[in-house]
């Protein structure tokens, strides 16, 4: 009998399934972003809906365990979003946290993540402080970073003649990045930096910020915010009679969501940068028809990227074997991103995902031919040019 029962734990050993190699029997992937405040459309419940839809497309299974996604509102504020984080990884199971709009927010959950030795995946966020001085090695950059929409955006305006800069800048971590980095970037290029003045978040009235920019004589007033902040911002300065006088709008950080709700009259014209666009290859549009079927809406590069970050974490389990931190992190870095999203993405040392993207013109609301075709794409600017940044250097994984 007891030669029997040797056996069968033996057999048991070697049966055991693969669904041992995950903790807790599952795996739970948190989308914590604002889905109340100025950045809902930009990434939000449509965040939520991707990272659902990848979980969807995977299987609803990684190693045999089952995969839950849960969501939360951070409210724009770290201390709220970092709460949330803790009482997710503490007691509710968590194993990573994505998306992360706001750039504070982001610093703030990859600082805890790295303390809790969890993996974040930033989709939401922009500043390049996350793949910069405070890397993390369970930390990644998705989708974008202030550095690429400065050679997007900044880059084509320069080009064209706009070669002075007065910044509009949002008063947080994100604003001052993107306003360094496109005037960095400016300048590199011959251009000029004037002035600039910063904006609390949230705002409402820009009237005496627009003042200051129309007085300062700049050819371009760049946008270093998002969001509802830029859609008030250039309807705004519309009224003031800006773009009429000659100066020109750089909308830094501006998405496909933003110039639906503020309409093709208000944004024609408007040169800006993302790194998925739904109409752009048959692959991209087949994705965009099943997201806008489940949503209402097309999906903007963070949507997007919410979706590609959540099908790689799960591709990167089911090649470590196991959910476990460090292992899934080195695959994170080894494996390429080939999705709907990139097509033969990489990811370096410090956690940045770099990956082509895109600079666009709003179309005229004359030359729209079908609902949500609001772009013409310009140029394509390869990964290495928009991502590698000298800036980064600080990062202590990569020195």
């Amino acid at each position: 009998m007891r030669k029997f029962l040797l056996s069968t734990a033996a057999v048991g050993l070697i049966a055991t399934p693969a669904l041992s190699e995950v903790s807790d029997g599952k795996v739970k992937i948190g989308i914590l972003n604002d889905q109340s405040g100025v950045y809902a459309d930009f990434g939000g419940k449509f965040s939520y809906e991707a990272a659902k839809m990848a979980v969807e497309d995977f299987g609803g299974k990684v190693l045999d365990a089952p995969i839950e996604v849960v969501t939360a509102d951070h409210q724009n504020k770290p201390d709220i979003a970092s709460n949330i984080a803790r009482q997710w990884y503490d007691t509710e199971q968590v194993d990573s946290i994505m998306e992360l709009t706001t750039s504070s927010v982001g610093l703030a959950v990859q600082a805890l993540s790295q303390e809790k030795k969890k993996i974040t995946i930033n989709t939401g966020a922009a500043t390049t402080e996350l793949t910069g001085p405070q890397c993390s090695p369970y930390g990644f950059h998705w989708a974008y970073d202030t550095h690429a929409l400065a050679v997007g955006t900044g880059g084509a305006l320069v080009k064209a003649g706009g070669d002075s800069w007065f910044f509009l800048t949002a008063d947080y971590a994100f604003g001052y990045s993107l306003e360094e980095q496109t005037g960095n970037f400016v300048k590199s290029q011959g251009g000029t930096v004037v002035g600039a003045v910063r904006h609390p978040l949230a705002t409402t009235d820009f009237s005496s910020f627009l003042l200051q920019a129309q007085s300062s004589g700049a050819k371009v007033i760049g946008l270093a915010n998002a969001g509802m902040d830029t859609q008030n911002a250039i309807k705004q300065a519309a009224e003031f009679g800006i773009t009429a006088g000659g100066q020109r709008l750089a909308a830094l950080l501006f998405t496909l969501a933003e110039v639906h709700g503020i309409g093709l009259d208000a944004a024609q014209g408007l040169t800006l940068t993302e790194s998925f666009y739904w109409n752009r290859t048959p692959e991209s549009r087949e994705f965009g028809e099943r997201f806008k079927e489940r949503t209402g809406v097309m999906p903007n590069m963070v949507h997007a990227g919410t979706y590609s970050a959540v099908s790689q974490y799960l591709k990167a389990i089911e090649a470590a074997g196991t959910d476990e931190t460090e292992a899934v992190a080195a695959k994170l870095h080894e494996m390429p991103v080939d999705d709907v999203f990139s097509q033969g993405g990489k990811v370096g040392p410090n956690g940045r995902m770099i990956t082509d993207v895109f600079l666009m013109e709003v179309k005229a609301p004359g030359d729209v031919t079908e609902d949500w075709d609001y772009y013409n794409v310009l140029a394509t600017i390869p990964g290495d040019e928009a991502f590698l940044n000298p800036a980064e250097s600080g990062c202590p994984l990569v020195n």
